[in-house]
């Protein structure tokens, strides 16, 4: 029973401290100086950085829709409403929620080994004895980057895999490419892309407070540097998926 109550006494207190460095990280967005310089740095960290990653995703990602679409309209008769299909996977969801995935899976990690470095190595308590609040130094430009550059990767993503899945229905498929298109521009409404930003820039605040969180708690030297890094990954992968679902709900409800 004590174990028990010992785990969830831990649980509460990391929601506890989690809730207030999103606080104090909201707080101090309001708040001078401003560190454009390192907003500017992370932006150029996060966004073209994970460029290359975020375009193979994307394009693998509408490739591989239009075949499983493809090979099940024609079962009714229906391949030229591939493009319909193919767009709407991507913006409303799967665009998204997989580049948030692999944002997080290679920001948030840094952030938190970062981080993590730096408080093992004593760096930010030396940031707090020369009055610099590591919040503010560290963690607001991060996140103002993060929720900047996320919902133009997904953007991105969202037009690469619209690619993709017209090299996969004009190659492989034989589809004519003005049914494609045709199919895919008719299916877009302001709905769709309206959930399919807001979306990430819900995402972003996950992957930058999540990441910065950890690297933060970190303890134990190294070692505990990798397990924070680990623990980040997996926690923004989680929290994604999770609020993907309530926001999905709460849009449908709202637009119904």
């Amino acid at each position: 029973m004590g174990l028990v109550d010992d785990y969830a006494k831990h649980r509460i207190l990391a929601v506890q401290d989690f809730t207030l460095l999103s606080t104090r990280t909201l707080q101090s967005l309001f708040r001078s100086p401003r560190y454009i310089t390192d907003i500017i740095q992370q932006m150029d960290f996060i966004g073209f950085g994970s460029l290359p990653i975020v375009v193979l995703t994307g394009f693998f990602t509408g490739a591989v829709l239009a075949l499983q679409m493809a090979k099940t309209l024609a079962t009714f008769g229906e391949t030229s409403l591939t493009g319909q299909l193919v767009m709407l996977s991507l913006v409303r969801e799967l665009g998204p929620v997989l580049t948030s995935l692999m944002v997080a899976g290679r920001n948030s990690s840094g952030m938190a080994s970062e981080l993590g470095s730096m408080v093992v190595s004593e760096q930010i308590e030396a940031m707090r004895a020369l009055g610099t609040d590591p919040v503010k130094k560290l963690v607001a430009p991060r996140l103002i980057a993060t929720v900047i550059m996320l919902p133009m990767l997904t953007v991105i993503s969202d037009f690469i895999g619209l690619f993709g899945g017209f090299a996969t229905s004009f190659f492989v498929i034989r589809l004519n490419p003005n049914q494609y298109w045709y199919s895919a521009y008719q299916a877009l409404e302001y709905e769709d892309i309206f959930q399919g930003l807001l979306k990430p820039f819900v995402f972003a605040f996950i992957v930058a407070l999540v990441g910065c969180y950890y690297g933060l708690r970190t303890t134990g030297g190294t070692q505990g540097v990798g397990k924070s890094t680990t623990q980040a990954v997996v926690a923004a992968s989680v929290l994604i998926l999770i609020c993907d679902f309530f926001i999905t709900k709460l849009l449908l409800w709202m637009l119904g």
